[in-house]
């Protein structure tokens, strides 16, 4: 990604630092001259997602929780921006109480860091936000239309909306420089090997395994996934660009598949032998109690064409290509 005009080497705040999207900002920024302060808690992520930076003299760790507001801001130290990448993902299989206070709470914790410092606050939020609108691409002022609160699967999304009403909040109030970037489907080397990481890690170790492949309802919902380097590329320009203070950024690849076609596409790029084997589980079984997903998510990337400069550049294809060699050099991929 070619630098922006406005680019110049400066410090930043990376938390959830030692996650898959995390740990791979952190490379991409001490390549391009930052210095970058790192924070994690470790619940998901891993030091070994780090190995590369921890060799780097421009890199500084810290473990600790998002939400500890003075342990981050005494690591924050002189930092001039905060990417805000910690979170809790969809709470499928319940603790939707964490995911709503560990989110709120740790994006309230990096703004004040932020607002202390004078820095640029850059949150990645989730394209789940859009929830279940019909209107498809996704574009940044489309409404979010999310199911009932009794269905515990949108506390996710509550809570990222409430993120980003918070960080445009501060902005107003405070005049803190904030972006938001709501991320579609990234995934790659390093991602989680559960679903905490997606469909295409687990569908990745079953079928290099020889294992049924799971597939939640009928598999016809259709998602659009980002290898990382694309996603990575976006953020960092949304750090540098000056341009992009206190807008929303869908950041994603417009290529649609369905989940049954992307069990069909990793099955066939796997080369592994035999025939794939799919099995269908309905939606009231994945934790016993009612359960919505979103059939369609695809976004409108227009804006951030215009603004960032940000194009996909790697196929579907390739990045599974990546990905499953990658998996496979983990011995099959198990979690």
């Amino acid at each position: 990604m070619p630098a922006s005009s406005e680019a110049s080497a400066s410090t930043v705040l990376v938390t959830g630092a030692a996650g898959f999207l995390g740990s791979h900002l952190v490379d991409a920024l001490l390549t391009r001259g930052h210095r970058v302060i790192g924070v994690d808690d470790l619940s998901h992520g891993s030091r070994e997602n780090l190995g590369t930076a921890l060799a780097n003299p421009a890199f500084t760790f810290h473990v600790l929780d998002v939400c500890r507001r003075d342990d981050l801001r005494n690591a924050a130290r002189d930092a001039r921006a905060v990417a805000h990448l910690a979170a809790l993902k969809i709470p499928r299989y319940g603790k939707a109480v964490e995911t709503l206070l560990v989110n709120s709470e740790g994006c309230r914790s990096a703004l004040d860091a932020a607002r202390e410092l004078g820095a640029k606050f850059v949150l990645t939020s989730t394209s789940d936000v859009y929830g279940k609108n019909p209107k498809i691409p996704f574009s940044e002022t489309g409404d979010s239309m999310l199911g009932p609160s009794t269905i515990a699967r949108w506390a996710y999304a509550v809570s990222k909306l409430f993120d980003e009403h918070l960080a445009l909040g501060y902005a107003d109030a405070y005049g803190v420089p904030a972006v938001i970037l709501r991320i579609f489907g990234s995934y790659g080397p390093r991602q989680n090997l559960t679903w905490w990481g997606g469909p295409q890690s687990v569908f990745i170790g079953n079928i290099l395994r020889g294992e049924p492949v799971p597939v939640h309802g009928d598999g016809r919902q259709t998602r659009s996934f980002t290898y990382v380097s694309d996603t990575v590329a976006g953020i960092v320009t949304a750090i540098e660009k000056d341009a992009a203070n206190g807008e929303v950024f869908n950041l994603g690849s417009t290529q649609e598949i369905s989940i049954v076609e992307l069990a069909r596409l990793i099955k066939r790029l796997s080369g592994t032998p035999g025939e794939l084997r799919l099995e269908f589980i309905p939606y009231e079984k994945l934790s016993g109690r009612p359960y919505e997903d979103v059939l369609r998510r695809v976004p409108d990337i227009a804006k951030a064409r215009k603004t960032l400069g940000f194009e996909p550049i790697v196929s579907l294809e390739e990045g599974l290509r990546q990905t499953i060699e990658w998996q496979r050099a983990l011995g099959g991929g198990v979690p």
